[in-house]
């Protein structure tokens, strides 16, 4: 039995909120095709806080495997201009 309730491939999303930057959905793309090469950055949802200081960015993936996604998350959640990953 699989110890993960995903069966892979599958389309995952990631939300991924940080400050707002001119530069944030660009930074956050880029981690996101180090894992995902596939990764249509023309897919992402990119939504601001009501007060316009914050962003929320949507990338869906075609995960392949766990391990891709807990380097995704790791990678995201390191960078600086990340505060949250879901």
């Amino acid at each position: 039995m699989s110890d993960s309730l995903l069966e892979f491939p599958c389309d995952f999303p990631i939300k991924i909120m940080g400050a707002a930057r001119d530069d944030f959905a660009h930074a956050i793309v880029t981690v996101v095709k180090t894992h995902a090469p596939d990764f249509d950055a023309a897919s992402i949802d990119i939504r601001a806080s009501g007060k316009g200081n914050y962003l929320a960015v949507t990338c869906t993936i075609k995960a392949t495997s766990r391990e891709q996604l807990d380097n995704l998350y790791r990678d995201l959640s390191s960078h600086p201009y990340v505060k949250i990953v879901l």
